[in-house]
């Protein structure tokens, strides 16, 4: 593998970019800051990062907000929808494509998706020769820098490198907070700017994922009426009610994911002792392979809802202070959708890219009994003509991502910029192939 190393100019913009706040509005709305969270700099973050690519040939071909109308449908999440609503929301989130090399066919052309929204929490930003620290340095800014340094030291070793081929970069907002990409990723997808072959840069180990996973959110509702804690029976116990569905399909619903995740969220009702409270509210998250798990999933959590439901009236139907909630429970209680239906990335068969990435550029492939996880590489669903995968150093999880403490150690960066290199020289003989199409 070639060897990449991030020059001070590039270590300078990442720790930039890691002191430039970009919690998109709908991670600081998740952690209760509101009107309060400090507006993201992200106009700011993606015109440094085009200044630093301009210096290797990129040039500016879209930065600009979503526009509203990409916004209409039932794979828009709730929280985007209702944020949308402020004109603002959008505004402060553009998303940015830089280009290098002339106007090409799809077929010449490869892609790079990187996000530089980040989830909330804002982390010490340093940098000790060795480590990055900061929000995003993992996921996804560091990636992002590595990105420019294995694209510069691919144009560095073979000069013309970009007269035959076009490589693009997404620089996107919207990755995080539950946005699903829809109004970062998912347009600039729909406007034409990919390739070939597409690279979304996010921790991977160095192992190649041909797949991504898509999730649906459903909340769980129940509005019924409070009561005063002296008479806790004339009321709706939606704790109760909605801690037995907690349960039930914590044990119950895993074994109907067929490949996808279940994860039982936030519940709530309320803060005080002294009542009991009526409404409430149980958030479950759902990751699945393909629509058409996605699709059964929804209805195995509508269905073991309502068992839940009947299961608790059978319970507590004689109960001195849950009689009315058992009475009831079908009544007040709804499953109301936040997100669904969304697509999922399947890993397709295509042996020139397999010839490419993996037996000539010697990338492993993510293990096919280790889940996968969600990403935006997901709206590059179906399309024709077009290999897909996610690749990007560190791990999710050992690097903290989304936790105190996140980091990215220089040598996991500088060995995915040598990846990027390897594999853009590769991309570009590809004209100088072997009989057969396979690249040298």
């Amino acid at each position: 593998m070639t060897r990449a190393r991030l020059s001070g100019a590039e270590r300078e913009l990442l720790l930039r970019l890691l002191e430039l706040p970009t919690v998109g509005p709908l991670e600081a709305a998740s952690e209760g800051a509101g009107a309060s969270a400090v507006e993201p700099r992200l106009w700011d973050a993606q015109r440094a990062y085009a200044e630093a690519a301009r210096h290797i040939g990129f040039e500016v071909v879209h930065h600009a907000p979503a526009d509203p109308a990409d916004l209409v449908g039932d794979h828009v999440p709730l929280a985007v929808r209702e944020a949308a609503a402020d004109p603002r929301f959008l505004a402060v989130q553009p998303s940015l494509v830089l280009a290098l090399g002339p106007a090409l066919p799809q077929a010449d052309t490869v892609m790079f998706n990187v996000h530089l929204d980040t989830v909330a929490g804002l982390e010490p930003v340093g940098f000790d020769g060795e480590v990055f620290t900061g929000r995003g340095a993992i996921d996804a800014k560091g990636p992002a820098v590595a990105l420019l340094a294995g694209l510069r030291t691919a144009l560095e070793a073979v000069p013309g490198l970009a007269d035959g081929t076009r490589v693009l970069i997404q620089a996107v907002s919207g990755e995080e907070g539950g946005a699903m990409g829809v109004f970062g990723t998912r347009p600039l997808i729909r406007q034409g700017w990919y390739g070939r072959l597409n690279l979304f840069c996010e921790p991977t180990g160095m192992r190649l994922l041909t797949r991504s996973t898509a999730a649906m959110t459903a909340c769980v509702r129940v509005d019924g009426d409070d009561a005063i804690d002296d008479r806790p029976g004339a009321g709706h116990n939606a704790t109760v009610l909605l801690g037995h569905l907690a349960q039930r399909l914590a044990a119950r619903l895993p074994e109907r994911a067929d490949g996808g995740q279940i994860c039982v969220a936030g519940l709530h009702t309320g803060h005080l002792h002294n009542r009991v409270y009526g409404t409430g509210r149980l958030l479950l998250n759902c990751s699945y392979p393909n629509l058409a798990t996605g699709r059964s999933l929804a209805t195995a959590l509508e269905d073991e809802v309502s068992a839940g439901l009947r299961e608790f009236g059978d319970l507590f139907r004689t109960h001195p202070n849950l009689a009315r909630t058992a009475a009831d429970a079908a009544a007040i209680t709804r499953v109301e959708w936040h997100k669904r239906d969304l697509p999922a990335l399947a890993p397709v068969d295509d042996p020139w890219a397999t010839e490419l990435l993996e037996r000539r550029a010697g990338l492993a492939r993510w293990p096919a009994d280790e889940p996968a996880f969600t990403c935006d590489a997901l709206w590059m669903s179906g399309l024709p003509g077009a290999y897909t995968a996610v690749l990007g150093p560190g791990d999710l999880d050992h690097n903290h991502a989304h936790a105190a403490g996140e980091y990215a150690a220089l040598s996991d960066l500088e060995a995915f910029a040598g990846a990027v290199s390897d594999l853009l020289v590769r991309f570009a003989a590809r004209h100088h192939a072997a009989p057969g199409g396979s690249p040298l």
